[in-house]
């Protein structure tokens, strides 16, 4: 049974020398809530009458601490528990359908189901968004039966509930997952007034810009610190048939130009797969971004939070410095998150 979480958060923060906030204790306290109604004894469970909400949701803007709490809860709770970008959940999920094309939808569904709850109690998705159509028209019935079989979610993200898939192509076949998700969660907004991440304490220190000779010699100083006495390997990723070499490999460092990862038809599959060979990653020559490049950009937000999910550190050179880097207008939302990621990143503990 977990205890006194509020105090084991406090004590947290002080190791940490993070700033007790209020509106994060009170996040504390709804946690310990949600905790008491779905991790019951086997005997409350039986008496219990009706459902509990097997969901908690917290959202707010970049920066505001919910990763931080949500993992600090995450590790306190003694389950059967997986921590998974959303995007590498649903590719778990696809993949599955593919193995039995023959299977009605609703059975792979409950097939899908049931093998997770025999794995899990518990899923936590950070930051968790739906850009895809496909992935759009399914988590319905998907998060229908996985409540059903009380497994637990909770999920992290800069929305509320009801503008997630906002203007995204036939939304009305989304509507039943925002329905189940605000039924069945406890939703609650985290807001602070700062963004930790750009403190004074955690200011960014392998982020070079502008794009020029002074910029590429400081990078290329950088790498050849973090990579003496390291071999370069030959290194080449498959992913469903298709070869993705990468060129400057040397035994777990990996170094890219923007061009690479994201002017190419690559996705989360992709860069979840660079993301295991590799424990740090140089991206050179991150540009400006407009409604022109937008599926580019699109392509770099998944691949940055995929690295931060994986928790990897990064070096980068980009045009401008890192709070002047500019967005498409339909994406600007999610590449706040993205700025704010990229300071945690590139910043040395």
């Amino acid at each position: 049974m977990l205890k006194n979480l509020e105090e084991k958060f406090n004590l947290y923060c002080s190791s940490k020398n993070f700033e007790i906030n209020q509106n994060q204790i009170l996040v504390i306290k709804k946690l310990q809530k949600y905790y008491k109604e779905n991790f019951k004894s086997f005997i409350s469970k039986f008496f219990s009458k009706g459902y509990s909400k097997k969901g908690f949701y917290l959202y707010g803007d970049v920066g505001v601490g919910k990763t931080m709490i949500a993992d600090f809860f995450y590790k306190e709770i003694n389950e059967k528990k997986i921590r998974l970008h959303f995007n590498e959940f649903m590719l778990n999920f696809h993949n599955f359908v593919n193995e039995r094309k023959d299977e009605k939808e609703q059975n792979i569904i409950n097939l899908f189901v049931r093998n997770l709850k025999s794995k899990v109690s518990l899923i936590y998705f950070d930051e968790f968004q739906v850009t895809n159509i496909v992935d759009a028209m399914i988590l319905g019935k998907l998060f229908e039966e996985i409540f059903k079989e009380n497994i637990k979610i909770i999920l992290t993200s800069n929305i509320k509930i009801s503008e997630l898939y906002k203007d995204g192509l036939q939304r009305d076949q989304f509507k039943p997952f925002i329905k189940i998700m605000e039924e069945r969660s406890f939703e609650h907004e985290l807001k602070i007034e700062d963004d930790y991440r750009k403190s004074k304490e955690n200011q960014k220190q392998r982020y070079f810009f502008p794009l020029n000779k002074e910029t590429n010699f400081k990078i290329n100083k950088f790498f050849r610190t973090i990579t003496r006495d390291k071999k370069k390997l030959n290194q080449v990723i498959n992913v469903k048939g298709r070869d993705f070499e990468i060129k400057r490999y040397f035994e777990g460092i990996s170094r890219f130009d923007f061009k690479d990862l994201c002017d190419q038809n690559l996705g989360g599959e992709d860069y979840l797969e660079i993301a295991k060979i590799s424990n740090f990653i140089v991206i050179e020559n991150i540009p400006q971004f407009n409604d022109i490049n937008s599926n580019q950009q699109h392509r770099f937000i998944t691949l940055i939070d995929i690295i931060y999910d994986k928790d990897i550190p990064i070096a980068v050179t980009a045009n401008q410095k890192l709070d002047q880097l500019s967005s498409s207008k339909s994406l600007e939302k999610q590449f706040k998150r993205t700025i704010s990621r990229l300071y945690e990143l590139t910043s040395i503990d």
